[in-house]
């Protein structure tokens, strides 16, 4: 039951996320907006213990959620056969673009924090 209300946090907090990115026309998709609700709702005792055991519930059947995946790579294998090696080229490269720029930005900040060291 515990589970249940986390369940309905993550909802409630979502639909909240949809309603203002909505509402207020932010630049941001409501689940974003909704998931920072949730960072400051999970301050409370109330929120914290219920979605602590929706997610625990949620991550023990976490292998069910990759099986849309297995089967829309079996319904487009024809896609996959004529564009796989682009879009592992493409995965690859974005990978390694992300990591560079993420660690170059460190890098950055770390000099600019201690500029003498």
């Amino acid at each position: 039951m515990n589970a249940l209300r986390g369940f309905a946090w993550l909802l409630l907090l979502q639909s909240a996320g949809e309603l203002l990115a909505h509402g207020l026309h932010l630049p941001f998709p409501g689940p974003v907006v909704g998931m920072v609700l949730l960072l400051f709702a999970l301050g409370f005792q109330a929120v914290r213990e219920p979605v602590a055991a929706c997610a625990d519930y949620l991550l023990s059947h976490l292998s069910l959620l990759f099986v849309p995946v297995g089967v829309g790579v079996m319904t487009h294998l024809a896609l996959v056969s004529e564009y796989g090696v682009r879009m592992l080229l493409a995965i690859v490269l974005s990978t390694w673009i992300g990591l560079a720029v993420t660690a170059l930005v460190l890098r950055a900040l770390t000099q600019r924090a201690h500029p003498q060291e």
